[in-house]
């Protein structure tokens, strides 16, 4: 199995690699800057002079910050560059030189009006920029017989963490008071979602015939709210500002305004009955992305001071 990988700088893509390099498996993920969709006989060469057996595009419009699903309003064409066009050129050259492709989705193509978690027959009906494109990538990727699609829960992971440091940063400003979406939602760990491509990218690679899409999402779906409150607990335990406010935190719920959609929740049903795979607990992977944040925060402070590391002391500096 050898694996391109587009979208090499995204964060479900460093935890993709980070299993790549300790299993020594093959891949190749050349810069982001290297994929104009307008450029394709320029990516097809450098896809053909690899030889990959597949290809996994991670490339997102919002794969590093949430803040950007707002922004594709009004960066209708950036988004569009990467949701729409750049999986219309991957389709064709991989259909192509008939390479099996991988293709990571988002919730945003529902208009999030469901009742239940959303399954993959569910008809899809975006409410924003972001959500258009992204289904406009969808259709392209589907030309390819030889395709998989996966639609993820709402992501957090090592190099995914600004949403949960803003929360922190606000209930340490506003003494415990945080405002957020009143969307429910399903928290998903990249790295467990990484493990979750490779493992059906395994499967592939042993001629299973399984194209199609596919949702996949961490356990227990929550609201922004009740997710909100969980980070600040788990917090507490790195910062003695936030231990001070827990008896006061307070979350209050607005009202959510599209492109938001009310509940992007998803059932994982489908890629268990497929390919086995079990959905795991984000609790235990929260955690350790709140204590890496306040880990690496201690270490910018320690380098800016000119202080050795054993001269600092844990005191909750976000």
């Amino acid at each position: 199995m050898k694996l391109f990988i587009v979208g090499g700088n995204s964060p479900t893509a460093t935890d993709l690699i980070a299993i790549l390099r300790k299993q020594k498996i093959p891949y190749k993920a050349p810069p982001d800057k290297y994929f104009n969709p307008d450029e394709g006989v320029a990516i097809a060469k450098m896809i053909t002079d690899y030889g990959p057996t597949q290809l996994i595009n991670l490339a997102d419009f919002i794969s590093g910050n949430h803040g950007a699903l707002k922004r594709a309003e009004t960066s209708e064409e950036r988004c569009y560059h990467i949701n729409a066009r750049l999986p219309v050129a991957l389709a064709e050259i991989t259909n192509h030189l008939n390479i099996p492709i991988f293709h990571l989705s988002n919730a945003y193509v529902f208009d999030g009006t469901k009742k239940l978690s959303y399954n993959e027959n569910d008809e899809t009906n975006p409410q924003g920029i972001y959500g258009m494109a992204t289904l406009e990538g969808e259709r392209a990727i589907r030309r390819h017989p030889d395709h998989v699609i996966i639609r993820p829960g709402w992501l957090f992971g090592r190099k995914k963490r600004g949403l949960i440091k803003s929360w922190i940063r606000v209930a340490k400003r506003d003494g415990g008071s945080v405002a957020v979406s009143r969307r429910r939602f399903s928290p998903t760990y990249t790295g467990d979602l990484a493990a979750a491509i490779l493992a059906i990218s395994k499967q592939v690679d042993c001629d299973a015939k399984v194209w199609g899409t596919y949702h996949y999402s961490s356990l227990e779906t929550k609201r922004e709210k009740e997710f909100v409150e969980q980070v600040i607990k788990y917090a507490a335990n790195h910062d003695a500002k936030i231990y001070q406010l827990l008896d006061e935190l307070s979350v209050s719920e607005l009202e959510v305004r599209a492109p938001e959609v009310l509940n992007s929740t998803l059932s994982s049903k489908k890629v268990f009955d497929t390919f086995g795979i079990k959905q795991k607990s984000w609790h235990g992977e929260l955690q350790k992305v709140i204590k890496l944040l306040y880990e690496g925060r201690s270490r910018e402070e320690v380098s800016k001071a000119g202080i050795k590391p054993r001269e600092t002391k844990d005191a909750g500096i976000l």
